[in-house]
């Protein structure tokens, strides 16, 4: 049943065993893992290029041997299972350091380079990291000082290695592959947890998504059925590697669907169409912001990406007039939406019929291999309600098993907190988060319906819609808005412009407020927690 468990190298997993039986029947499931692959491609064919990092082209060859001999140290320190962390940009170093805790049986955890102590204290504790890898200084801020901070405080100091850069106190990555004694490396168990994802906590403490080898091969055979995948091609992998999606493109991509990751350390989207065209990218994916700046340097270079056959738009609300407007520009590149979870990743693989670019703009996709359904408030199934997701690459639960209890229902389906809406009964449309939801005088307001409207509005660039504590009607909805140069949006022309476009009254914003950018994650993903937090501080009423 859904609810049992399984214990598997010292970690407890949720374990289903029908559908085990169901996946490993099916070949989302399989008993090899990329240890094995690893080894496979290097034998098979040394010199093609995985990775490609500004200079530096990582070869299957090259791959397996640095990770080899780095996995022998590890193995030679941690008993397998133990958890290896890498708060990397997007380095070829971290593909080393994934591969390198595969092939040592051990759990890696990627960090986002730009969380700072209290997160990462936390993390660590959590999860009783051995070993962390991280450069001296990124963006200006000096990681390894900050390690220096951290690591004393924690339960079980982990060693603490700096790949480029002055490694001060800790332990220089170079020094690791000097000098390596040989030490058996286990066959990892490809049902065991191979990579633990932290959530972004917008509420309580973040909280650890546990993948197996399994879930994550599910994923990437699911991207190699429905992406126009083809041997050779390349991924421009702009979004963090330590977002699932970076992840993937960089690390499993390369070896499973013969692919090469071209890594980018900061987005800068000049950059990305000079990389798209110089190494001849085919597929991109990432928020709304890359796409839109994207499309703007593609003009500006006068060049339509004729090499780039897909462009997958997922993490935040995605304009429908954005979509339709790439996918007539770029000359061949099919431009959709998708939408997952660091829990259930690419839940929707989009809609990959170049001529269907109603669907790829007005919805989030079909589902890939995943099994979705909407219910209602009592549970029941619906055309419209909260969006609950399974599949084959699904996580295996989470670090603390008590984190589960109110996440999955009786079927093993996983709650999202999001709410959607069937379009045509194939394609999905998400209307928001259920946490998002503003009730006013009684009635539901979904903000991500009005704000994909209100983007269409020439002097709207970006908009966020909160709802705030009203006495007079329990929430009011505020439109916080990135204007255009010279403009001011106002409440009236607001109002306007959405009841043209046959808005009802209720949903219209009662306050605007003009701000110079929305916060968001590394990801792209706006934060509404902070924009509510910020706003609850400021004197309540129409801004403008």
């Amino acid at each position: 049943m859904s609810n049992q468990r399984r214990t598997i190298a010292g970690r407890s997993l949720r374990w289903d065993e029908h559908r085990a039986a169901a996946n490993y029947s099916g070949g989302s499931w399989v008993r090899e893992t990329l240890a094995d692959t690893l080894a496979q491609v290097a034998a098979a064919a040394p010199e093609r290029v995985l990775v490609i990092d500004g200079a530096v082209r990582l070869t299957a060859r090259s791959l397996h041997s640095r990770a080899a001999s780095l996995a022998q140290v590890m193995a030679a320190r941690f008993p397998a299972g133990s958890v290896i962390s890498f708060m990397l940009p997007n380095w070829h170093e971290a593909a080393v350091v994934y591969m390198a805790a595969t092939l040592a049986g051990m759990v890696a955890h990627p960090v986002l380079p730009s969380l700072r102590e209290h997160e990462l204290r936390y993390m660590l504790d959590d999860i009783d990291c051995r070993m962390i890898f991280i450069p001296e200084q990124f963006r200006g801020y000096h990681t390894a000082d900050m390690l220096a901070r951290v690591a004393p405080q924690l339960s079980r100091p982990p060693q603490v290695i700096v790949t480029r850069g002055d490694p001060g106190p800790h332990i220089a990555y170079d020094s690791l592959f000097q000098g390596v004694a040989p030490h058996p490396l286990p066959s990892p168990e490809p049902d065991a947890v191979r990579m633990i994802m932290y959530t972004s906590g917008t509420t309580g403490s973040p909280k650890g998504v546990m993948h197996s080898h399994n879930s994550l091969h599910a994923l990437i055979r699911q991207l190699g059925g429905h992406w126009l995948v083809e041997p050779g091609d390349k991924f421009l992998v702009a979004s963090p590697i330590s977002h699932i999606g970076g992840s993937i493109y960089a690390f499993e991509c390369p070896l499973l669907l013969g692919t090469t990751a071209v890594l980018m350390e900061s987005w800068d989207a000049t950059a990305a169409v000079a990389a798209l065209v110089d190494e001849r990218c085919t597929h991109f994916a990432g928020a709304t912001p890359f796409l839109v700046q994207t499309l703007a340097a593609a003009k500006l270079a006068k060049t339509r990406l004729p090499d780039l056959k897909l462009f997958v738009c997922g993490g935040a609300s995605v304009p429908p007039s954005l979509i339709r407007e790439a996918a007539d520009y770029f000359q061949r590149a099919v431009v959709t939406r998708v939408y997952g979870s660091t829990e259930v990743p690419v839940t929707t693989v989009g809609v990959l019929e170049r001529g269907d670019v109603a669907h790829a703009a007005d919805t989030d996709g079909q589902a890939g291999i995943a099994e979705i359904k909407l219910v209602d408030a009592s549970g029941a199934r619906a055309q419209s309600g909260e969006v609950l997701a399974r599949g084959p690459q699904m996580l295996v639960g989470y670090v603390h098993a008590e984190d589960e209890s109110a996440v999955f229902d009786s079927e093993g389906y996983y709650r999202t907190g999001d709410m959607g809406r069937w379009v045509d009964e194939t394609y999905l449309v998400i209307s928001g988060r259920i946490k998002d939801i503003i009730i006013r005088n009684g009635e539901n307001i979904s903000p991500k319906e009005v704000e994909d409207l209100l983007l269409g509005h020439p002097d709207i660039i970006e908009v966020a819609i909160v709802g705030l504590p009203d006495p007079r009607t329990g929430e009011r909805a505020c439109a916080v808005i990135v204007a255009g140069e010279g403009t001011q949006p106002d409440i009236a022309s607001l109002r306007d412009f959405l009841e043209e476009h046959g808005v009802a009254r209720f949903k219209i914003p009662e306050q605007v407020a003009l701000w110079d950018a929305l916060p968001k994650n590394d990801a792209g993903k706006v934060l509404k927690h902070k924009i509510r937090t910020t706003l609850s501080q400021e004197s309540p009423g129409p801004v403008c």
